[in-house]
């Protein structure tokens, strides 16, 4: 696991996970984990099925809303991320090969309920810069469904919170 990128208070991602990083997500205050990785991706790297059970021994929930690299916006994608955030207790942790397509899947998710600019300037004061799926966003919040629980986001109080996270993310890894 690298650098752990807070887009919002309840949600966060990096890249991948292995064995030993799933007891530190704990210890780090996440209670989630949704897997971003479609079975096929890496050699070498654990399986959903292994993660789950890494995820349950350190005592976190976990679903797994795979993507694939090409089309990472699928209805599929988008449905499992919108469900993985509605059912699981946060804040969670998302996480594939760099954490950008859990960035990615979060942005599709959210605009469903959210303002694509308030989306896009989540993911901008996190350190990413994906105006150019402005397009892809608004179609998904055309397609608008009640996700029962919308990923938490308040622009006015997103940044301060980033800001916070990454301290207090900082300050438990150095004890």
């Amino acid at each position: 696991m690298d650098t752990i990128v807070f887009i919002t208070p309840t949600f966060a991602v990096t890249s991948t996970l292995a064995p030993s990083d799933f007891a530190e997500v704990g210890r780090l205050g996440f209670r989630s984990i949704v897997s971003n990785r479609p079975g096929e991706e890496g050699a070498g790297r654990v399986s959903g099925h292994v993660e789950a059970a890494y995820a349950w021994r350190a005592g976190l929930g976990f679903l797994r809303a795979p993507a694939g690299r090409p089309g990472v916006i699928t209805d599929e994608a988008v449905e499992g991320m919108a469900d993985a955030l509605a059912q699981l207790e946060g804040p969670v942790l998302a996480h594939c090969s760099t954490g950008l397509r859990s960035a990615i899947l979060w942005a599709a998710a959210s605009a469903r309920g959210q303002p694509v600019d308030c989306v896009l300037a989540a993911l901008h004061r996190a350190g990413f810069d994906l105006d150019f799926l402005r397009e892809d966003l608004l179609l998904q919040a055309g397609r608008k469904r009640q996700l029962g629980v919308a990923p938490a986001l308040e622009c006015s109080s997103a940044y301060a919170f980033v800001s916070a996270a990454h301290r207090a993310v900082d300050e438990r890894r150095a004890a």
